[in-house]
């Protein structure tokens, strides 16, 4: 991307998820007569990619459109992502943002940025992007997005209302994609959508045949994947997981573990069936984590003390802990039963107390090499990931920035692990 001195300067604001930051990304590659800035004081347009799952999100978003305005010299503030669907009208009502697009229209950002006046293009909920994305700025692991939307209808969940029914992206593009990234450097790619298992659904082709494809192209050295659902773990899935390609690390999204928890959450998953799958997986040497929700309505002290119950049986080494957020528009914002705040908050230090003694615990009874991408330098120490996605922080007197290495002794800490590397 060519930059001249006297174009306008635009600084990307990214909440939630990683399906947005990739978004983000595509947006950044189709600005071609703006300049990317790093410092939103310096922007003369502040691109706000917004998160809407709960309406603390919707409130951090206004939250920060304010102190925007209190700038010395305050930007032009243009809004996208999830928010456009659920908030975006009224903040454009509002005047507390210059313009609005959508999802669909995010490809066509040069040109609607060029536009000075307001504008309001919701887009619409069907598109898929045709954008190669060539970098990751400030990344040492590339961002694959293999589809958009989720067909799925969690009562307590907005997503499939502001970015649509699932459609996947096609194999070719993917497969462009990565080979693009691969031969500029990456070799740790993440594979991310709003429900990355639905992959190829609608295409008659399978998830595990995507991965195989991308493990042959040169470069690719490790694949991890965003949060599936137990269901889409099918006996296709079942025999790439000892591929050395595999990162030995599944999010497996749960949301609960109790019964009646999961039918009023309208959930698909089974907590007998989900705990076959984790058992099935942990004798394969997979670190696995989940998505729970705590303190959604209908959660009494009985249904808390039957979900404890079970959530200790599972092997689970990573959890996204989230304390309930009513999201207006969703089923679940009316439900009766709800569960006070305080109570919420015990509920979800006891659920991430037991999570980090069950990771401490699988770090400590590791005996295999560890497999690091080191990411960042900070305090002294080298910080990666391993094939787990545990950190490791590592003395070094060698640069590793951007190195894999293999560690064979590290000490266990109750947080990360720590070694030495020579």
């Amino acid at each position: 991307m060519q930059f001249s001195t006297n174009k306008q300067k635009v600084f990307f604001k990214t909440f939630g998820c990683r399906t947005n930051v990739f978004d983000t990304q595509v947006m950044m590659s189709n600005l071609k007569d703006f300049e990317v800035t790093q410092d939103e004081k310096q922007a003369d347009i502040v691109v706000i990619n917004s998160c809407t799952v709960t309406n603390s999100a919707d409130s951090t978003a206004r939250g920060y459109i304010n102190a925007l305005n209190r700038f010395e010299k305050p930007p032009r503030v243009v809004f996208t992502g999830c928010g456009v669907w659920t908030k975006g009208e009224n903040l454009f009502k509002e005047d507390k943002v210059d313009s609005l697009f959508g999802h669909s229209q995010k490809e066509k950002i040069n040109e609607l940025l060029q536009n000075e006046e307001r504008f309001f293009n919701a887009g619409d909920l069907e598109h898929i992007d045709d954008t190669i994305v060539e970098e990751f700025i400030g990344k040492s692991r590339a961002f694959i997005k293999v589809q958009e939307g989720c067909d799925f209808r969690c009562s307590y969940c907005i997503i499939p209302y502001v970015r649509g029914d699932a459609r996947s992206y096609s194999e070719d593009k993917i497969l462009e994609q990565v080979t693009t990234l691969a031969s500029n450097g990456f070799g740790e790619f993440i594979l991310t959508g709003t429900n990355v298992g639905s992959y190829g659904k609608k295409q008659h082709t399978y998830l595990a045949k995507l991965l195989k494809k991308m493990s042959m192209i040169k470069g690719v050295r490790r694949i991890r994947l965003g949060s599936v659902e137990p269901i889409q773990i099918d006996e296709e899935f079942k025999e790439i997981i000892n591929e050395p390609f595999m990162a030995k690390h599944l999010h497996i999204a749960l949301q609960h573990t109790s019964k009646e928890m999961l039918k009023i959450m309208n959930r698909r998953n089974k907590v007998l069936s989900d705990l076959e799958l984790f058992e099935f997986l942990k004798e394969n040497g997979y670190a696995l984590g989940t998505d729970f929700i705590v303190g959604h309505p209908g959660e009494s002290d009985e249904l808390w003390k039957e979900a404890i119950e079970n959530l200790q049986r599972f092997p689970l080494t990573h959890v996204h802990a989230f304390t309930y957020s009513k999201r207006d528009g969703t089923p679940s914002a009316t439900m009766k039963g709800e569960v006070r705040g305080d109570v919420a908050k015990i509920r979800y230090n006891e659920l991430t107390k037991i999570i980090e003694e069950k990771n401490h615990q699988f770090r400590k009874n590791n005996t295999k090499p560890l497999e690091v991408l080191i990411e960042s330098y900070k305090n002294g120490r080298y910080i990666g990931l391993d094939q787990h996605f545990n950190q490791i922080e590592v003395e070094s007197t060698v640069d590793l920035i951007g190195d894999w290495i293999f560690i064979e002794e590290y000490k266990a800490e109750v947080d990360k692990n720590v070694a030495r590397f020579r």
